[in-house]
């Protein structure tokens, strides 16, 4: 039950939202401008409709009271009064509603030509209106594509595209620091003593057989120097080699 009052609210928000939606309020105003303008045309049509009728009941009265006259002239010739009397006053009656017509007549005119006037004002009115609704709208349009253009703009990022080099680069960092690391302790340690003996002595197996081949070339030169750095590094291997025994010993026999 929850669940459907929220869905209900959900849906009433969102009719709320589109029937406040500016585009949707302009446009509504100008049915409402273009209805209660044509309900005042129709109106002014009855008006109009109504001043219409009072003439032509005056064209009416007037010919009327006219033919009256006349018939009266015509009785009075033919020598009969009291005929003649009749349609003087029925003239006179005529007469008389005429008068109150041509009044109603008179302000009948007067009302259609204030009617007359309301409607060009007001058709005015809506034509300015209509135009600046479309303007209104036109510049709700340009907004709207507007807040969409900074929605994608703050959307758009390279963090993700660049971020994946970075990433590698450090892990690429991480690896040759943990090399060098490794490297270092290695050169602390016995393996590594080891290898370093292995080095120097490839290095003076090399030095050997190239004395050979400057001797067998004829290229030999004074070897005091050489023999002396060769001495050197024969007692710095055996150093490290008594060195190496004393630490085995010492593991083999624990105080």
């Amino acid at each position: 039950m929850g669940r459907f009052f929220a869905w209900l609210k959900a849906l009433f928000n969102r009719l709320m939202n589109r029937l406040e939606d500016p585009d949707m309020m302009l446009d509504q105003a100008r049915r409402d401008m273009q209805t209660a303008l044509q309900e005042n045309k129709e109106k002014a049509v009855q008006a109009i409709t109504q001043r219409n009728n009072l003439q032509a009941m005056v064209d009416d009265h007037t010919k009327k009271v006219t033919q009256l006259e006349q018939q009266a002239v015509m009785a009075l010739r033919q020598g009969n009064r009291d005929l003649a009397r009749q349609f003087l006053r029925e003239k006179a009656n005529y007469a008389t509603t005429l008068e109150s017509l041509k009044a109603s007549l008179s302000q009948a005119n007067e009302t259609v030509e204030v009617v007359k006037r309301a409607i060009r004002r007001q058709e005015e009115e809506v034509r300015k209106r209509t135009a600046e609704a479309l303007a209104m709208k036109a510049q709700y349009k340009q907004a709207q594509i507007e807040s969409s253009l900074n929605k994608a703009l703050e959307g758009f990022t390279t963090e993700q595209q660049f971020g994946a080099f970075e990433n590698a680069a450090e892990r690429i960092r991480e690896a040759k620091s943990e090399a060098a690391a490794r490297q270092e302790m290695m050169a602390n340690s016995i393996q590594g003593k080891i290898l370093q003996m292995e080095d120097t002595a490839m290095d003076y197996a090399a030095e050997e057989e190239l004395k050979q081949l400057e001797q067998r070339l004829g290229l030999s030169a004074d070897t005091g120097p050489a023999t002396v750095s060769q001495t050197a590094q024969t007692d710095d291997v055996e150093s490290q080699l008594d060195e190496l025994e004393k630490r085995l010993n010492q593991g083999q026999n624990p105080t």
